[in-house]
């Protein structure tokens, strides 16, 4: 299989999600365990959870696989889960009180909850994905989502047209102007295939909600789309069931997955096969398991930005795509090429309205 970028292998992950605002495996103070910790991560997810298969559990593995490379005990790391936005500046301060040297918040909607709590705890370093918080304790981590999204948007009308379609869609968590910029990706890559292509756009309001996620995608299918690409977090974990329920059924119909390759949570059926076309990857699992490796040796940079892109591989597509089509690949791989060397320029701003269809 023709690779298109070449990315590190993520370690799986090996860990028992716990309910309501738990830790993980060990109490937060890192008192249980053998062998001493250079530092201490915390995690906090936001509301998806630490399981949704996207954003936070790409996130989680960074940390994991940071621990388990430089063999460390369990203790050294934790995370909190929150139910809700009320729950991230307790979550954040309670990893701070508890000794964490790192904590590591998941996503935008922590901006406020990060500029209260790191101003707070001095002596804490924070990184924050998705969003710049200033202040000399806190590394803030930036993706050009917009890059990968623009790839899987090639990829979902060139399946679409083969498949004698018109029509793909596009289910997002919160309409915000982050998640927005998926959807302008996803656009310019479906139109610069086919300017006539229909795209559908849906908002479901929430990363958490997989049941409204699935009704969405289902009513996207229903309209003939032919391909759904979802930024929706956990609420995305029911567009790839939906995917997987309708083809089952014999309605061929492809999901495209994002933040990391979901390819395995679209396997259906006893052959093994999956309805994940391709998937955005957002690596915001090197982006912690670097922080982590940056703190641990020292080298911790508050006040920054680090920016992830095609260009240093912080986004892009899976090495391996088991259901693209060599044509598919190859316009990939020049798109990719395209975007390096500055020949497309992929635009941040969504022109679809949610409900429309553009």
């Amino acid at each position: 299989m023709k690779k298109l970028l070449s990315m590190a292998l993520v370690a799986a992950m090996s860990m028992t999600a716990l309910a309501g605002c738990a830790s993980n495996s060990g109490d937060a103070s890192g008192k249980d365990g053998e062998g001493n910790c250079p530092i201490k991560v915390g995690f906090v997810t936001d509301t998806g959870g630490i399981d949704d298969k996207s954003f936070n559990q790409g996130s989680w593995e960074g940390i994991e696989k940071w621990r388990t490379d430089n063999n460390l005990p369990e203790k050294c790391i934790s995370y909190v889960q929150s139910k809700a936005e009320a729950d991230y500046v307790p979550n954040l301060s309670s990893l701070a009180d508890d000794g964490f040297d790192l904590v590591v918040a998941a996503g935008y909607l922590f901006e406020d909850a990060m500029k209260e709590v790191s101003g707070k705890y001095p002596d804490t370093k924070f990184f924050v994905i998705d969003t710049v918080v200033p202040g000399d304790n806190v590394e803030s981590g930036m993706f050009a989502a917009e890059q990968s999204s623009y790839l899987v948007g090639i990829a979902a009308a060139m399946q679409a047209k083969a498949a004698g379609g018109d029509t793909v869609g596009f289910v997002g968590g919160m309409d915000s102007e982050l998640i927005q910029t998926f959807q302008a990706g996803y656009e310019q890559g479906v139109k610069s295939v086919d300017k006539n292509m229909k795209v559908m756009v849906n908002y479901a309001g929430a990363f958490d909600n997989p049941t409204k996620g699935g009704n969405l995608a289902n009513m996207q299918y229903d309209a003939g789309a032919k391909v759904v690409y979802h930024s929706a977090g956990n609420t995305g974990s029911g567009v790839i069931k939906a995917a997987k329920e309708r083809t089952e059924k014999g309605d061929t119909v492809w999901a495209i997955g994002v933040d990391r390759d979901q390819y395995e949570d679209g396997k259906y059926g006893k052959d093994g096969k999956s309805v994940i076309l391709t998937s955005a990857l957002k690596r915001v699992d090197v982006a912690t398991y670097n922080v982590a490796t940056a703190a641990m040796n020292g080298e911790f940079k508050g006040g920054t930005t680090v920016n992830f892109d095609i260009k240093n591989e912080g986004v892009g597509i899976p090495a391996e795509n088991p259901n693209l089509s060599k044509d598919i690949q190859d316009a990939l791989n020049k798109a990719v090429k395209d975007i390096k060397d500055g020949k497309v320029k992929v635009s941040t701003k969504a022109k679809i309205k949610d409900g429309n269809i553009g």
